[in-house]
C-alpha cells in the first residue's frame, strides 16, 4: 500500500482569523406545563399573518418572514423553566419602561436584543401573548421604495 503525502514548501501555517466562539449557554430541560404553554402559544402564533416556525436548540423560534421575533421553549428552555424570548432590535422606549415595570419581564437573555417573558402559571399567557404581539409587530418587514 503506497502512502502518498503532500507537502508544500514554504508554506506557512494560516492565523485562525476567527474569534473563540461564546460557549453556548446550558439550555435545561422544561417541564410538561412549560411544553404545554408553549404549544398553545405557537398554536395561536402560527395563525398570525406569515408567521413560521423552525426547530432552534430545543427551542421553537418563531419567524415572521425572515425575522425572528420569539422563542419558545419545546425540549429545552432558557432561563427559567418556562420562559419565552422575545427579540426586539432595539425595544422602544415606551415599552422598555413597560418592560422595566414588569417583573416577568427581564433582559439577562442570550444576547442583544433578547428579553425573556417568564410564565408561572395559565394567567399569565394572555399577558404573554401581548409580548409576543409586540415582539411580532417589531420584526414587521420595512417597506422598500
Amino acid at each position: 500500500m503506497l502512502r502518498v503525502t503532500h507537502l508544500m514548501k514554504n508554506s506557512k501555517p494560516k492565523a485562525n482569523l476567527k474569534q473563540p466562539a461564546r460557549p453556548r449557554p446550558k439550555l435545561p430541560p422544561v417541564s410538561e406545563e412549560a411544553r404545554r404553554w408553549s404549544a398553545l402559544l405557537e398554536s395561536e402564533l402560527l395563525s398570525w399573518p406569515g408567521v413560521i416556525a423552525k426547530r432552534m436548540f430545543g427551542l421553537r423560534a418563531l419567524y415572521r418572514g425572515k425575522r425572528i421575533f420569539a422563542a419558545l421553549p419545546n425540549s429545552r428552555g432558557f432561563g427559567a423553566d418556562a420562559s419565552i424570548l422575545l427579540k426586539f432590535d432595539p425595544m422602544p422606549p415606551a415599552l422598555l419602561k413597560r418592560a422595566e415595570s414588569d417583573l416577568r419581564v427581564h433582559t439577562n437573555s442570550p444576547g442583544k436584543g433578547w428579553f425573556s417573558f417568564t410564565l408561572a402559571s395559565d394567567t399569565d399567557l394572555h399577558d404573554a401573548l401581548e409580548w409576543l404581539n409586540q415582539s411580532y409587530e417589531a420584526a414587521k418587514p420595512e417597506k422598500s421604495h
